[in-house]
């Protein structure tokens, strides 16, 4: 073997050895490295209270929220940020019957109803997405605006729930619901309601979207 054949071979196998320490500080580094997530969490309860609530009706709905801030520097630049945000709701409408007053009398077997509140949101379960999220240089997305976004998009369904028929007709399954069970007792329900707390009642119960099998609610004013 020749003196430069000898040479070539000692090169080959210095690179191959380098090649090979390579692979394997490469393949060895890969199984070395470990990803640890930690997570912590600490739940305190506040208070409990006891309630009295009745889910009356159920509605889904979905909001297309456009958000658009123009911020204006000296006149001369013009920075812009906007938003496009989907919101999803499961809205529960019902009574606070804690909020009800009224009082017995046993001798006749009657429930004297002196004030009944309004249908109101008892729940809201939403989900929310962001998309189209542009912004300059200056004018930028901050923690607070996204919160304030959130805010005012479940403010507005809130509103949107309350001017459907949800209350119409946790109106009227309320009715079915107290007549019955009164009925079922051999016992009365007497609406002896002021006059304001039945205008503002009344319009919840013009609409009926189903056959209660009850009376409309007979107003006795005091």
């Amino acid at each position: 073997m020749d003196s430069n054949t000898l040479l070539f071979f000692l090169f080959s196998l210095f690179i191959g050895a380098l090649l090979g320490a390579g692979a394997y500080f490469f393949l060895s580094k890969g199984k070395s490295v470990k990803s640890t997530t930690t997570t912590e969490s600490t739940v305190l309860v506040e208070r409990i209270e006891k309630v009295f609530k009745v889910v009356m009706a159920e509605g889904y709905f979905t909001e297309i929220y456009n958000y658009q801030n123009d911020k204006s520097i000296w006149n001369l630049i013009k920075d812009k940020k906007k938003a496009l945000l989907i919101a999803k709701a499961k809205v529960l409408v019902g009574y606070d019957f804690s909020k009800m007053r009224y009082h017995i009398s046993e001798t006749d077997k009657q429930m004297i109803v002196d004030f009944f509140p309004e249908p109101e949101v008892l729940s809201m379960d939403t989900d929310y997405k962001f998309y189209d999220i542009e912004q300059g240089w200056l004018n930028r997305f901050q923690t607070d605006d996204y919160t304030s976004i959130l805010n005012e998009a479940k403010q507005t369904m809130n509103e949107k729930a309350l001017q459907s028929d949800l209350p119409r007709i946790a109106t009227n399954q309320v009715q079915l619901m107290m007549f019955q069970l009164a009925a079922t007792m051999n016992w009365k329900i007497d609406m002896q309601l002021p006059e304001g707390n039945k205008k503002e009642l009344e319009e919840f119960s013009t609409y009926r979207p189903t056959d209660a099998g009850v009376d409309s609610l007979k107003w006795k004013s005091e």
